[in-house]
């Protein structure tokens, strides 16, 4: 009788040890490991990630730097209304015009995160876009070769609207001063659309 109270003492003891201590210990030991599992996995796709890096630096380094400043001039990350000011008052100014009563708008994500649509749609774009409003002044052939050159520059700018008036006063005064018939001036209102990456 003795060995059976005893047999069953130290099978209570093992369910005992077994429960208080053996099994939590296993299923943390399990969880640590599975947590080791997770991270290694971690460290892989971090140490590919690395290389990829590496590639695509490699390759970035290998392009041509004028290629490069081209690519930087035809879309941006960043805004410089001032430069794309002089830019175009330059352009204007090879065709003896000039650039007056500039008005560069806020940059388009600012006002659409203002409507709900826009809160929705403006996360999911890589590139934002500027809107900006000038006038010039001069002939009909001297604004198609400023719209020509800049339809061939390399920033993407978009022609929101165009409209034009004749300016007589200014068609009257060259008239007055040219001995040859001129071509008549008109005052041009023009709104240009760019973009820049984000």
């Amino acid at each position: 009788m003795f060995r059976l109270i005893f047999a069953i003492a130290i099978l209570v003891a093992a369910g005992a040890i077994f429960f208080v201590y053996t099994k939590p210990a296993y299923d943390a030991t399990s969880a640590t490991q599975a947590q080791i599992g997770q991270y290694n996995a971690a460290l892989d796709k971090a140490t590919q990630l690395q290389q990829l890096k590496q590639s695509l630096l490699s390759k970035y380094n290998a392009l041509d730097p004028s290629s490069l400043d081209r690519l930087q001039k035809l879309l941006p990350d960043h805004v410089d209304n001032i430069s794309l000011i002089l830019e175009l008052d330059n352009l204007a100014t090879r065709y003896g015009m000039a650039l007056a009563n500039v008005d560069v708008s806020t940059p388009s994500s600012a006002s659409t995160a203002a409507t709900p649509l826009g809160s929705i749609g403006s996360a999911s774009q890589t590139y934002d876009s500027l809107t900006f409003r000038f006038s010039t002044k001069g002939t009909y052939n001297q604004f198609l070769e400023f719209l020509g050159d800049l339809q061939s520059s390399l920033r993407i700018v978009d022609l929101v609207s165009l409209s034009l008036a004749e300016d007589t006063a200014a068609t009257a005064a060259q008239g007055k001063t040219a001995s040859a018939p001129s071509q008549p001036i008109y005052d041009y209102d023009i709104t240009l659309r760019t973009y820049w990456l984000k």
